[in-house]
């Protein structure tokens, strides 16, 4: 029965080589929830490939943390169904879903030990009490705390709270692993780290997840996929590469990343004769006009006493400067440069601003 439904044997060593098994196939069929007036989810549709890990993203409300709530067995859907390697799971308790989930609000055993509150999942397993204690200690090492196993959550900071959280999950090595803005709490250079920890434990187990997050850049830098929500729907899913180079509508153009919008009257004065005309023809043209959306780097820049915009300021990146600039019409766009291309341009100084290439997309004004 335990190798019928993947479940790892008892001498698994957590941080070796992984287990046999992939993840589990994670389908949601056309999931509807309301709160009062309020339509959290509107009929949406998700499946997740075993071992896959998809990042949800999208504005506060836009229901992502819903999804999540609904899939874990906390929240049940008004209309849908979510289906786990095929069955209908939508009836069954949190607790019998074999689900690991880590809440934003940590939620940990305020009576148990950071390492009890890992190990809590395994006892309820009936592992033996070594490998219980081995496999949880392993856990917090893994996350930076090995030296507070013995403390309390309110003897913890919010972040090492979280921290345990997310190694109490990972103990039962669930076949699906739910993560609602698991580093929030982190400062830079620890999120930084166990993002890179996290991606790739979740690879060599081969647990599929689902993960929510705000942080554009933590999303596509470790999902496999990306979709951005939007009142309660999916408006694109799709891998990081294309979800930013190829957004499917303009919502996702200009929520993924800094985009320009530069109205089609300006793409002559952007050397762009050709491309405003091809927008003239365009079939989708608004009679009330039409915007371009380029992103900071699809357009160039270069120092000119007769240039078409004027330098607003300049933000070193490191490698790459953002300089904005203040074109025709008080319209302001987002240029990346070499930062060594970029040294010696002072706000007031004219540039010349040209689009390098092809832009996004269409949009109405």
């Amino acid at each position: 029965m335990k190798a019928a439904r993947g479940r790892r044997n008892s001498n698994y060593n957590f941080g070796g080589q992984a287990g046999n098994t992939s993840g589990a196939t994670v389908r949601l069929q056309n999931l509807s929830r309301a709160f009062g007036t309020t339509r959290a989810l509107d009929g949406l549709k998700l499946e997740l490939a075993p071992g896959e890990l998809v990042a949800l993203l999208g504005p506060s409300g836009c229901g992502k943390t819903t999804v999540l709530r609904i899939v874990a067995g906390f929240e049940t859907a008004d209309s849908g169904a979510v289906e786990v390697d095929g069955q209908d799971v939508s009836g069954m308790p949190a607790a019998k879903r074999d689900m690991g989930m880590v809440f934003q609000s940590y939620s940990l055993f305020p009576n148990m030990s950071a390492l009890d509150n890992v190990s809590f999942g395994l006892r309820m397993r009936r592992l033996g009490s070594a490998e219980r204690q081995r496999r949880s200690a392993d856990l917090l090492d893994m996350v930076g705390l090995a030296a507070q196993g013995k403390q309390y959550p309110h003897q913890l900071s919010g972040g090492q709270q979280q921290r345990v959280a997310l190694a109490r999950a990972l103990a039962i090595e669930p076949r699906v692993l739910l993560l609602d803005e698991p580093l929030s709490a982190l400062d830079a250079k620890v999120r930084l780290q166990l993002r890179e920890q996290i991606r790739s434990l979740q690879q060599r187990l081969g647990t599929t997840t689902l993960f929510v997050t705000h942080d554009q850049e933590e999303a596509l830098s470790m999902a496999d996929r990306v979709g951005v929500m939007h009142d309660g729907r999916l408006e694109q899913i799709a891998t990081p590469d294309e979800l930013y180079d190829r957004p499917a509508t303009p919502f996702v153009a200009e929520f993924v990343g800094i985009m320009n919008r530069i109205p089609a009257s300006l793409l002559a004065l952007l050397g762009a004769s050709a491309l405003a005309a091809d927008v003239v023809r365009h079939p989708e043209s608004p009679a009330g006009g039409v915007d371009v959306l380029v992103r900071p780097e699809g357009l160039r820049i270069a120092a000119s006493s007769t240039g078409n915009g004027i330098v607003v300021s300049r933000t070193f990146l490191g490698q790459r400067t953002r300089v904005s600039v203040r074109l025709s019409g008080d319209v302001v766009v987002q240029v990346d440069q070499q930062s060594t291309k970029a040294a010696g341009l002072t706000p007031g100084d004219p540039v010349d601003v040209s689009i390098a290439g092809a832009p996004v997309m269409l949009a109405d004004r």
